[in-house]
Protein backbone atom coordinates (compact mmCIF):
# COMPACT_ATOMS: atom_id res chain seq x y z
CA UNK A 1 0.00 0.00 0.00
CA UNK A 2 2.96 2.38 0.26
CA UNK A 3 3.57 2.39 -3.12
CA UNK A 4 0.28 3.73 -3.62
CA UNK A 5 0.32 6.11 -1.04
CA UNK A 6 3.34 7.49 -2.98
CA UNK A 7 2.32 7.90 -6.23
CA UNK A 8 -1.04 9.32 -4.89
CA UNK A 9 1.49 11.50 -3.11
CA UNK A 10 3.17 12.60 -6.48
CA UNK A 11 -0.28 13.54 -8.30
CA UNK A 12 -1.62 15.85 -5.34
CA UNK A 13 2.18 17.81 -6.12
CA UNK A 14 2.48 17.44 -9.90
CA UNK A 15 -1.05 17.07 -10.99
CA UNK A 16 -3.61 18.35 -8.36
CA UNK A 17 -1.28 21.17 -7.16
CA UNK A 18 -1.87 20.57 -3.99
CA UNK A 19 -0.57 22.95 -0.76
CA UNK A 20 1.85 21.36 1.64
CA UNK A 21 -0.87 21.36 4.11
CA UNK A 22 -3.84 19.66 2.51
CA UNK A 23 -1.14 16.92 1.21
CA UNK A 24 -0.23 16.05 4.93
CA UNK A 25 -4.29 16.08 5.81
CA UNK A 26 -4.88 13.27 2.99
CA UNK A 27 -1.74 11.54 4.16
CA UNK A 28 -2.87 11.51 7.91
CA UNK A 29 -6.33 10.50 7.26
CA UNK A 30 -5.20 7.67 4.85
CA UNK A 31 -2.37 6.38 7.72
CA UNK A 32 -5.04 6.94 10.16
CA UNK A 33 -7.07 4.27 7.56
CA UNK A 34 -4.24 2.15 7.15
CA UNK A 35 -3.59 1.49 10.81
CA UNK A 36 -7.27 1.02 11.52
CA UNK A 37 -7.40 -1.86 8.84
CA UNK A 38 -4.62 -3.34 10.27
CA UNK A 39 -5.81 -3.41 14.21
CA UNK A 40 -9.31 -4.47 13.17
CA UNK A 41 -8.67 -7.65 10.96
CA UNK A 42 -10.39 -5.78 7.80
CA UNK A 43 -7.66 -6.75 6.36
CA UNK A 44 -6.15 -9.52 7.19
CA UNK A 45 -2.74 -9.87 8.12
CA UNK A 46 -0.80 -6.59 7.54
CA UNK A 47 1.94 -8.87 5.52
CA UNK A 48 -0.56 -10.23 3.04
CA UNK A 49 -2.72 -7.30 2.83
CA UNK A 50 -4.48 -5.95 -0.40
CA UNK A 51 -5.54 -2.66 -1.33
CA UNK A 52 -8.64 -4.70 -3.44
CA UNK A 53 -9.32 -6.64 -0.51
CA UNK A 54 -11.18 -3.62 0.97
CA UNK A 55 -14.73 -3.86 0.52
CA UNK A 56 -17.39 -1.59 1.69
CA UNK A 57 -18.13 -2.80 5.57
CA UNK A 58 -14.53 -1.80 5.63
CA UNK A 59 -15.17 1.48 5.47
CA UNK A 60 -18.09 1.53 6.95
CA UNK A 61 -16.73 -0.06 9.62
CA UNK A 62 -13.53 2.66 9.67
CA UNK A 63 -16.61 5.31 10.17
CA UNK A 64 -18.04 3.19 13.25
CA UNK A 65 -14.20 3.47 14.66
CA UNK A 66 -14.05 7.05 14.30
CA UNK A 67 -17.33 7.66 15.67
CA UNK A 68 -16.77 5.54 19.00
CA UNK A 69 -13.26 8.08 19.17
CA UNK A 70 -16.08 10.66 19.42
CA UNK A 71 -15.19 12.46 15.82
CA UNK A 72 -17.74 15.31 14.80
CA UNK A 73 -19.36 14.11 11.52
CA UNK A 74 -17.64 17.16 9.51
CA UNK A 75 -14.05 15.50 10.20
CA UNK A 76 -15.67 11.98 9.47
CA UNK A 77 -16.65 13.47 6.25
CA UNK A 78 -13.70 15.27 5.51
CA UNK A 79 -12.04 11.47 6.26
CA UNK A 80 -14.09 9.77 3.76
CA UNK A 81 -14.17 12.03 1.22
CA UNK A 82 -10.04 11.64 1.52
CA UNK A 83 -10.40 8.15 1.01
CA UNK A 84 -13.05 8.87 -2.04
CA UNK A 85 -10.21 10.63 -3.85
CA UNK A 86 -7.59 8.07 -3.01
CA UNK A 87 -9.82 5.14 -4.41
CA UNK A 88 -10.66 7.25 -7.34
CA UNK A 89 -7.40 7.94 -8.09
CA UNK A 90 -6.57 4.20 -7.92
CA UNK A 91 -9.16 3.15 -10.17
CA UNK A 92 -7.79 5.98 -12.65
CA UNK A 93 -4.26 4.02 -12.41
CA UNK A 94 -5.62 0.90 -12.93
CA UNK A 95 -5.16 -0.32 -9.41
CA UNK A 96 -8.66 -0.84 -8.59
CA UNK A 97 -11.85 -1.48 -10.60
CA UNK A 98 -14.40 0.13 -8.62
CA UNK A 99 -14.39 2.97 -5.98
CA UNK A 100 -16.26 1.38 -2.76
CA UNK A 101 -16.06 4.74 -1.00
CA UNK A 102 -18.66 6.25 -3.42
CA UNK A 103 -21.34 3.49 -1.66
CA UNK A 104 -20.92 4.61 1.44
CA UNK A 105 -23.03 7.27 3.03
CA UNK A 106 -21.28 9.82 4.74
CA UNK A 107 -22.97 11.27 8.25
CA UNK A 108 -25.28 14.32 8.70
CA UNK A 109 -23.38 17.06 9.76
CA UNK A 110 -25.39 19.36 12.57
CA UNK A 111 -25.66 22.97 10.69
CA UNK A 112 -23.45 24.38 13.60
CA UNK A 113 -23.33 28.26 12.65
CA UNK A 114 -19.13 29.38 13.31
CA UNK A 115 -18.20 30.64 16.52
CA UNK A 116 -17.47 34.38 15.94
CA UNK A 117 -16.62 37.73 18.07
CA UNK A 118 -17.97 40.56 18.28
CA UNK A 119 -16.18 44.29 17.10
CA UNK A 120 -15.53 44.94 20.90
CA UNK A 121 -14.41 41.37 21.78
CA UNK A 122 -11.88 41.28 18.37
CA UNK A 123 -10.70 44.78 19.45
CA UNK A 124 -10.00 43.66 22.76
CA UNK A 125 -8.17 40.28 21.77
CA UNK A 126 -6.02 41.92 19.19
CA UNK A 127 -4.90 45.19 21.94
CA UNK A 128 -4.03 42.50 24.15
CA UNK A 129 0.35 42.29 22.95
CA UNK A 130 1.04 45.41 24.90
CA UNK A 131 4.99 45.01 24.94
CA UNK A 132 7.20 46.14 22.28
CA UNK A 133 9.43 42.92 22.63
CA UNK A 134 9.57 40.61 19.63
CA UNK A 135 7.04 38.53 20.69
CA UNK A 136 4.41 40.85 21.46
CA UNK A 137 4.93 42.54 17.91
CA UNK A 138 4.81 39.82 16.03
CA UNK A 139 1.64 38.55 18.01
CA UNK A 140 -0.23 42.06 17.41
CA UNK A 141 1.02 41.65 13.63
CA UNK A 142 -0.46 38.60 13.55
CA UNK A 143 -3.88 39.71 15.03
CA UNK A 144 -4.14 42.75 12.88
CA UNK A 145 -3.44 40.38 9.89
CA UNK A 146 -5.76 37.71 10.71
CA UNK A 147 -8.82 40.47 11.41
CA UNK A 148 -7.71 42.82 8.84
CA UNK A 149 -7.75 39.98 5.61
CA UNK A 150 -9.50 37.08 6.77
CA UNK A 151 -6.73 34.67 5.74
CA UNK A 152 -6.71 31.00 6.89
CA UNK A 153 -3.87 29.90 9.33
CA UNK A 154 -2.48 27.83 6.42
CA UNK A 155 -2.20 31.02 4.39
CA UNK A 156 -0.75 33.05 7.31
CA UNK A 157 2.10 30.68 7.84
CA UNK A 158 2.94 30.54 4.09
CA UNK A 159 3.31 34.78 3.38
CA UNK A 160 6.36 35.58 2.39
CA UNK A 161 8.16 39.00 2.81
CA UNK A 162 7.99 39.86 -0.97
CA UNK A 163 4.01 39.43 -0.81
CA UNK A 164 3.72 42.14 1.30
CA UNK A 165 2.85 45.79 -0.36
CA UNK A 166 3.02 48.75 1.60
CA UNK A 167 2.12 51.31 -0.99
CA UNK A 168 -0.88 49.39 -1.87
CA UNK A 169 -1.43 48.31 1.37
CA UNK A 170 -2.12 44.20 -0.04
CA UNK A 171 -0.83 41.13 0.69
CA UNK A 172 -0.57 37.82 -1.53
CA UNK A 173 -1.84 34.92 -0.19
CA UNK A 174 -1.96 31.36 -1.85
CA UNK A 175 -5.53 29.78 -1.04
CA UNK A 176 -7.15 26.32 -1.38
CA UNK A 177 -6.12 24.77 -4.91
CA UNK A 178 -2.92 26.55 -5.02
CA UNK A 179 -4.91 29.76 -5.93
CA UNK A 180 -3.72 33.40 -5.20
CA UNK A 181 -5.48 36.16 -4.42
CA UNK A 182 -4.60 39.94 -3.48
CA UNK A 183 -6.03 41.17 -0.73
CA UNK A 184 -5.79 44.63 1.27
CA UNK A 185 -5.22 45.69 4.76
CA UNK A 186 -5.77 48.39 7.02
CA UNK A 187 -3.92 50.90 8.30
CA UNK A 188 -3.71 49.55 12.08
CA UNK A 189 -2.58 46.55 10.33
CA UNK A 190 0.10 48.67 8.30
CA UNK A 191 1.29 50.45 11.07
CA UNK A 192 1.58 46.65 13.22
CA UNK A 193 3.61 44.95 9.94
CA UNK A 194 5.59 48.24 9.81
CA UNK A 195 6.93 47.74 13.62
CA UNK A 196 6.95 44.22 13.65
CA UNK A 197 9.36 43.54 10.70
CA UNK A 198 12.17 45.83 12.47
CA UNK A 199 12.06 43.72 15.14
CA UNK A 200 12.00 40.85 12.99
CA UNK A 201 15.26 41.63 11.09
CA UNK A 202 16.92 41.67 14.26
CA UNK A 203 15.63 38.73 15.30
CA UNK A 204 16.77 37.31 12.13
CA UNK A 205 20.44 38.99 12.08
CA UNK A 206 21.02 37.82 15.56
CA UNK A 207 19.97 33.98 15.09
CA UNK A 208 22.09 34.37 12.10
CA UNK A 209 18.48 32.63 9.93
CA UNK A 210 17.75 33.31 6.53
CA UNK A 211 14.54 32.81 5.70
CA UNK A 212 11.36 34.69 2.75
CA UNK A 213 8.70 33.69 5.61
CA UNK A 214 7.02 36.53 7.44
CA UNK A 215 6.21 35.01 10.34
CA UNK A 216 9.23 33.69 12.56
CA UNK A 217 8.74 31.49 16.27
CA UNK A 218 10.66 32.27 19.45
CA UNK A 219 13.94 30.81 17.71
CA UNK A 220 13.72 32.71 14.60
CA UNK A 221 12.76 29.89 12.12
CA UNK A 222 9.23 29.66 10.34
CA UNK A 223 6.60 29.88 12.77
CA UNK A 224 4.23 26.32 11.60
CA UNK A 225 0.73 26.69 12.05
CA UNK A 226 0.58 24.67 15.17
CA UNK A 227 2.86 27.72 16.65
CA UNK A 228 -0.08 30.19 15.17
CA UNK A 229 -2.39 28.41 17.00
CA UNK A 230 -0.66 28.01 20.18
CA UNK A 231 0.03 31.60 20.45
CA UNK A 232 -3.97 32.91 19.31
CA UNK A 233 -4.93 30.33 22.39
CA UNK A 234 -2.58 32.18 24.77
CA UNK A 235 -4.31 35.30 24.06
CA UNK A 236 -8.12 33.55 24.26
CA UNK A 237 -6.62 32.40 27.89
CA UNK A 238 -5.59 35.66 28.91
CA UNK A 239 -8.73 37.69 27.40
CA UNK A 240 -10.92 35.16 29.26
CA UNK A 241 -12.33 34.11 26.15
CA UNK A 242 -14.46 31.14 25.49
CA UNK A 243 -12.09 28.22 24.86
CA UNK A 244 -13.14 27.72 21.10
CA UNK A 245 -12.56 30.85 20.46
CA UNK A 246 -9.45 30.04 17.81
CA UNK A 247 -7.98 31.30 14.69
CA UNK A 248 -11.03 30.33 12.57
CA UNK A 249 -13.07 32.44 14.71
CA UNK A 250 -10.95 35.83 13.81
CA UNK A 251 -12.16 34.16 10.00
CA UNK A 252 -15.47 34.44 10.71
CA UNK A 253 -15.62 37.51 12.64
CA UNK A 254 -13.64 39.35 9.81
CA UNK A 255 -16.73 37.78 7.37
CA UNK A 256 -19.69 38.72 10.01
CA UNK A 257 -18.49 42.44 10.34
CA UNK A 258 -17.68 42.72 7.34
CA UNK A 259 -21.84 41.51 6.29
CA UNK A 260 -23.10 44.02 9.18
CA UNK A 261 -21.03 46.75 7.99
CA UNK A 262 -22.88 46.53 4.45
CA UNK A 263 -20.80 44.41 2.20
CA UNK A 264 -21.87 41.90 -0.20
CA UNK A 265 -21.67 38.24 -0.63
CA UNK A 266 -19.46 37.88 -3.41
CA UNK A 267 -17.30 40.43 -2.26
CA UNK A 268 -16.51 38.33 1.32
CA UNK A 269 -16.62 35.45 -1.24
CA UNK A 270 -13.71 37.00 -3.09
CA UNK A 271 -12.42 37.99 0.00
CA UNK A 272 -12.67 34.38 1.58
CA UNK A 273 -11.17 32.81 -1.28
CA UNK A 274 -14.33 30.12 -1.24
CA UNK A 275 -15.06 29.10 -4.24
CA UNK A 276 -18.63 28.45 -3.83
CA UNK A 277 -21.23 31.29 -2.75
CA UNK A 278 -23.06 28.64 -0.72
CA UNK A 279 -20.01 28.11 1.60
CA UNK A 280 -20.14 32.35 2.18
CA UNK A 281 -23.97 32.38 2.92
CA UNK A 282 -23.71 30.91 6.31
CA UNK A 283 -22.36 34.32 7.25
CA UNK A 284 -26.51 35.72 6.71
CA UNK A 285 -27.43 33.60 9.65
CA UNK A 286 -25.12 35.15 11.86
CA UNK A 287 -26.40 38.56 11.52
CA UNK A 288 -30.16 37.44 11.92
CA UNK A 289 -30.22 39.58 15.46
CA UNK A 290 -29.01 42.39 13.72
CA UNK A 291 -31.63 41.98 10.93
CA UNK A 292 -34.02 41.59 13.74
CA UNK A 293 -32.86 44.85 15.29
CA UNK A 294 -32.96 46.52 12.20
CA UNK A 295 -36.45 45.81 11.43
CA UNK A 296 -37.83 46.45 15.01
CA UNK A 297 -36.60 49.60 14.50
CA UNK A 298 -37.48 50.78 10.99
CA UNK A 299 -40.65 48.78 10.05
CA UNK A 300 -43.86 51.14 10.81
CA UNK A 301 -45.77 48.08 12.10
CA UNK A 302 -43.28 46.90 14.12
CA UNK A 303 -42.89 49.38 16.97
CA UNK A 304 -45.51 49.58 19.58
Amino acid sequence: MENYIQEFTDYLVAEKNASPHTIESYLNDISQFKEFLKNSGHAGEFSDFKINSIDRLAIRSFLAFLYEKKFSASTMRRKLSTLSSFFRFLCREGHLKTNVVKTVLAPKTENKLPSFLSIDEMFRLIDLPKANGFLALRDRAMLELFYSTGIRVSELVSIKIEDLNYATQTVKVLGKGGKERLLPFGKKCSEALVKYIKVRAKKLSSAKINTEFLFLNYRGKDISARGVRKVIGKYVAIGGFPEKVSPHSIRHSFATHLLEGGADLRSIQELLGHASLSTTQKYTHLTIDKLVETYDQAHPRAKE
